[in-house]
């Protein structure tokens, strides 16, 4: 697995405890950051990804509210949640990653770790953010 996928997942685990645990999901990565759990230091990306995420909380949500067609965000699964506010951070804001690129791994780990319809509607609604992006920013 590539480091960036690594990263992702790493980023996606942070912000499904965080959701769960009910804790600030930046709160939680300082956590990490100063005493690891794994013998793996965390990757910086996997603190970029979750710092960026945090930063955009509410209009991550508020596109994948609109977007998710009939899909409030509270009915999704807690794993689609945090693999969509990861992919739409990374379709929407993050600049160096080409959105097929942040929908592909997003669609993989839906794929791993969610239902056999998550990867679907992940790809869906992470490529309709993809097309309509230059009206969002």
């Amino acid at each position: 697995m590539a480091a960036r996928s690594k990263a992702r997942r790493r980023a996606l685990d942070l912000l499904f405890e965080a959701e769960q645990r009910g804790l600030n999901a930046e709160t939680l990565l300082q956590e990490r950051l100063a005493a690891p759990v794994t013998q793996v230091p965390l990757h910086d990306y996997t603190a970029t990804l979750v710092r960026g995420v945090v930063q955009r909380w509410v209009s991550i949500n508020e596109l994948l509210s609109t977007y998710s067609q009939g899909w409030p965000l509270e009915r999704m699964p807690s794993v689609d949640r945090a693999i969509l506010r990861i992919g739409t951070w990374e379709v929407v804001y993050a600049e160096d990653v080409p959105d097929a690129v942040a929908i592909s791994e997003a669609v993989a780990l839906a794929r791993a770790l969610s239902t056999d319809e998550s990867p679907g509607f992940v790809n869906g609604l992470l490529a309709r953010l993809s097309e309509i992006k230059p009206t969002l920013v």
